[in-house]
């Protein structure tokens, strides 16, 4: 006997618990399946011998005030469900150039490159900002939450409703295209252009030539604000998870965590329910997969779509990353910057395998995520590791145990830069690899997600070939990132609720 609801949701990470919730606030009957122990995908948190760790994200911004243009923030606020952050206004950088503290906002950043190249660069910048600014504009007056399901490609009857995107006509054919070209026709400068290209790799795991300029005008809009800030919401990414999981339950969804899907049921070229790994079978009315591009093809029938599901099942993968968590004594050790973003060779370019770490420190803004008078640390290489190296390994082979001690070495390298003691005070260590990303978050071959170039079109939509099938996530339009994956859980979400539904969502935004 199949158990029964209207929508089901396989796995919980942001972007599909957006969706869930929005659907239940919408009065749907909701369960999201997770294959996990732990809710959030990648963004999940764990906890060992009293450490709060990170599983993924650690840069987070527009969480912190209100009106927000981040799609999560908005989702939150309609959740009822506020967050309680921390904001902070510099990062620290390791660079070719140097170990520099970048301030957030257009004034900070301009006196870092008036000190390394000059006042005539910090010209050449600031007329690359304003070159963004209608962009940015452009892209805050067409909030992602108000795009109908099938996302810029139902863009037409948007504009002839809405007399606030007119001013903006001009740029908004920037926001389906790629960054590279307007970096390539206003910045010169080599830093410059290295630092773009560093932050499009952060935020999408691909250089510049192939990121969304949507993505990256509304990043530099928010960022170079004179109020500019990042925040850390208290108690990490797991605070971030639990607040969605909370506005989903309040609302009368259910979250199963381990419940792995093993297969979606098709009948009549519909999804009707799910099979689980011990049996289990659930029908529903809609089915959403919050799975990367390969599982979901993986989830289909072998009859089912086949053109649709190869094409899934060819696309191109981001690399890999490398991890590190260590708890340690955090002893004398009063100037430590909460992120520092390691660089090793600007010319090998940032997208090759071991020449960038990323390294987050959250316990120095929530000392609550560590015991008393230590820290908790997490570093990664911000996919550039190959998957080739690993494919072939059993993560408990002595193999497997040798290539990962040589690989993560770098992190080591770079921690004893500012920290030159640090193995003697880590009191817990813990590297991982691809196979570890892939284990835990069940992603194909531990990708960052879908390397689809900006350059050649967007994302695919939420929309699939099957009936009732729904795919939301970074492998779906907006694309990778926490506030593109809350736009495709919305956007699926509208999918199922309706366009009542979503003007209603709209005008309790004011949006």
């Amino acid at each position: 006997m199949a158990s029964t609801t209207d929508v089901i949701v396989i796995g919980s990470g942001i972007g599909g618990l957006c969706c869930a919730a929005l659907c239940a606030r919408a009065g749907l009957e909701v369960v999201v399946l997770e294959a996990h122990g732990h809710a959030g995908g990648a963004a999940h948190g764990f906890e060992r011998q009293g450490y709060h760790f990170e599983s993924g994200p650690s840069l987070w911004s527009g969480l912190g005030r209100w009106p927000s243009a981040n799609p999560l923030a908005q989702i939150l606020r309609v959740l009822d469900q506020p967050l309680e952050v921390v904001s902070y206004r510099d990062w620290d950088v390791l660079f070719p150039e140097g170990h520099l503290r970048i301030g957030v906002g257009a004034e900070g950043f301009e006196r870092v490159v008036a000190d390394l190249r000059g006042p005539a660069v910090v010209e050449e910048w600031c007329r690359f900002a304003a070159v963004l600014k209608p962009i940015a504009a452009a892209a805050d007056a067409l909030p992602l939450l108000a795009l109908p399901a099938n996302g810029l490609e139902g863009l037409g009857p948007l504009l002839r409703r809405s007399g606030r995107l007119l001013p903006h006509l001009p740029a908004l054919r920037h926001l389906s295209g790629a960054f590279g070209p307007l970096v390539d026709r206003h910045l010169q400068d080599p830093f410059l252009r290295h630092w773009v290209d560093l932050l499009c790799f952060l935020i999408s795991g691909m250089p510049m030539a192939d990121t969304n300029a949507a993505a990256m005008a509304t990043l530099f809009g928010e960022w170079f604000d004179p109020e500019a800030c990042l925040d850390f919401p208290l108690g990490g990414s797991a605070a971030v998870v639990a607040a969605l999981v909370r506005g989903l339950e309040a609302h009368g969804g259910a979250l199963r965590l381990g419940a792995r899907v093993r297969q979606v049921v098709v009948e009549d070229d519909r999804a009707v329910g799910v099979v689980l790994a011990n049996g289990e079978q659930w029908r529903a009315n809609h089915v959403v997969s919050n799975a990367d591009a390969w599982s979901t093809a993986a989830l289909l029938p072998e009859a089912a779509v086949p053109a649709w599901r190869r094409q899934r099942m060819q696309t191109p993968a981001c690399g890999s990353f490398l991890h590190l968590h260590l708890g340690f004594d955090a002893a004398g050790l009063e100037d430590l910057p909460i992120h520092t973003v390691w660089v090793g060779d600007w010319e090998r370019g940032v997208q090759a395998e071991r020449n960038a770490v990323v390294v987050s420190i959250p316990s120095l803004l929530d000392p609550a995520m560590a015991p008393p008078g230590q820290h908790v640390l997490h570093a990664y290489t911000p996919a550039n590791e190959p998957w080739h190296l690993w494919a072939d390994l059993d993560r408990g082979s002595q193999a497997y145990a040798q290539l990962r001690q040589q690989r993560c070495a770098l992190f080591w390298q770079v921690l004893e830069q500012r920290i030159p003691d640090l193995r003697s005070r880590c009191h817990l260590v813990m590297e991982g690899t691809p196979l570890t990303h892939r284990h835990f978050l069940s992603v194909h071959q531990g990708s960052y997600g879908p390397a689809l170039s900006a350059a050649k079109g967007l994302f695919p939509g939420v929309q699939t070939p099957l009936k009732r099938l729904l795919h939301c996530g970074a492998s779906t339009f907006p694309g990778i990132g926490i506030p593109p994956v809350a736009a495709s859980g919305a956007m699926a979400a509208h999918a199922i609720t309706g366009r009542a539904a979503q003007r209603e969502l709209l005008a309790s935004l004011g949006l």
